[in-house]
């Protein structure tokens, strides 16, 4: 699944690392989310929404 992860946290100028700890999962995860190899949960993909104040729809994409 596509998505706006990686653009969303380079605005805010976090590293991977920031964003893990602001949801809680490992660096690996958001990095395998950020280049599609990684399809979150829905829980997790609320947490991305809520944490960017965007829905899921603005930030995963269709494929």
């Amino acid at each position: 699944m596509k998505n706006r992860l990686r653009v969303l946290r380079a605005e805010r100028e976090w590293s991977q690392q920031d964003l893990a700890d602001r949801l809680e999962v490992s660096r690996q995860s958001v990095n395998a989310i950020e280049t599609g190899k990684y399809d979150p949960s829905l829980p997790l993909a609320f947490r991305i929404a809520d944490l960017f104040g965007m829905t899921i729809e603005e930030i995963f994409l269709r494929d």
